[in-house]
């Protein structure tokens, strides 16, 4: 986690165009009365938690400062907290981070474990429901293959995975608006976000239900695309272990087909699959759930990290990789007593 963070403290303050050049664009475009009431008001300390490029004070390391009073400068590097030496930001940063404390956005009126937790929600669902249905999916579908290996059923699925693995999701999302919401065809679902007007008012039955309609035009979109790696993965692991001395022997044994694939081979066929399972959760959770957010207005972190970037609000932008890397952390952990489960020959305390 440290690792991260350090590195990503470091690339921000590579990044041109920080808050302050920002906010001097803002200011010489509206006048000297926009800077006389931004200087007023610009009595906050956020120290420790934003980056960015240092200043010197004189407003000379700014792109646009000319002209500009050096007091005024400096009170705009106080105001996001750059008036202290990178190393010091760091440090400040990393000792609130371990009490999560996420500092406050510098654009927006609240602070940042709040606007993640409030974004959270969108993103999990997302993630977790694509996930999910992509791994009930793909692993019967990858070792069918595998026992049909060669066979119709194998070369007219392996068309299906390839095209929907050529084809990117908000492609399919936006096919989907066109073909059930309305867009063209059929209204049967909703066009944008979670839940509907008066949800509070409604039943627990009515909510679940209410929840499932609004994702469920996202989710499949992201299912569509996501579960041919998986299932190739699934199908080639289980491929490898069936010619194996051991899956011979138990055959020879008399055992049922159905006992090798599920007794025998599945433990070992897959460990690889469940060793991807964290970095397909997040690759989902984030990167793959970012178009899918603003195609269908889904307020979640994917669009919030996306916006942070662009409006160079670094508070949210290192507490956004934070939860994230926090997220990964946790599932590498899960995965490893996965491990175990699946195949209790693994044993880490004797390594």
């Amino acid at each position: 986690m440290l690792g991260i963070m350090l590195i990503s403290f470091v690339i921000i303050q590579f990044v041109p165009g920080g808050p302050v050049e920002r906010m001097i664009a803002q200011i010489q475009g509206h006048g000297a009365d926009a800077t006389a009431r931004f200087s007023g008001s610009a009595t906050g300390d956020l120290a420790g938690n934003g980056s960015g490029t240092q200043g010197t004070g004189d407003g000379s390391s700014y792109r646009g400062a000319q002209g500009l009073d050096p007091d005024f400068i400096a009170e705009l590097e106080k105001m996001y907290g750059f008036d202290k030496p990178a190393h010091e930001r760091f440090f400040i940063m990393v000792k609130n981070y371990l009490q999560f404390d996420l500092g406050e956005s510098y654009y927006r009126d609240i602070g940042v474990f709040e606007l993640v937790a409030e974004k959270l929600p969108v993103s999990i669902s997302l993630g977790l429901w694509s996930t999910l249905i992509i791994y009930l999916i793909s692993i019967p579908l990858g070792i069918k293959k595998a026992v049909h290996d060669g066979e119709k059923f194998d070369i007219w699925t392996s068309a299906a995975i390839f095209i929907g693995y050529a084809i990117p999701s908000f492609m399919f999302a936006i096919l989907l608006i066109i073909l059930f919401a309305g867009g063209r065809y059929f209204d049967l679902f909703p066009l944008r976000g979670l839940t509907s007007d008066g949800f509070d008012d409604m039943t627990l039955i009515g909510q679940i239900i209410d929840y499932f309609w609004h994702m469920t035009l996202p989710i499949l979109s992201m299912v569509i695309s996501g579960f041919a790696g998986l299932t190739m993965l699934t199908k080639n692991s289980f491929l490898d272990e069936i010619n194996k001395q051991y899956v011979l022997t138990a055959r020879a044994k008399g055992l049922e087909e159905k006992n090798v694939l599920y007794g025998h081979i599945f433990r070992n066929a897959m460990l690889i699959v469940i060793a991807g399972f964290p970095s397909a959760f997040l690759a989902i959770f984030f990167t793959g759930s970012l178009l899918i957010e603003v195609i269908f207005s889904l307020d979640g972190l994917g669009l919030l990290g996306y916006e942070s970037i662009i409006n160079r609000d670094y508070p949210v932008v290192l507490g956004t990789l934070y939860i994230f890397a926090l997220i990964g952390l946790v599932m590498t952990l899960i995965r490893d007593f996965v491990y175990v489960m699946v195949d209790p020959r693994i044993d880490f305390e004797a390594r």
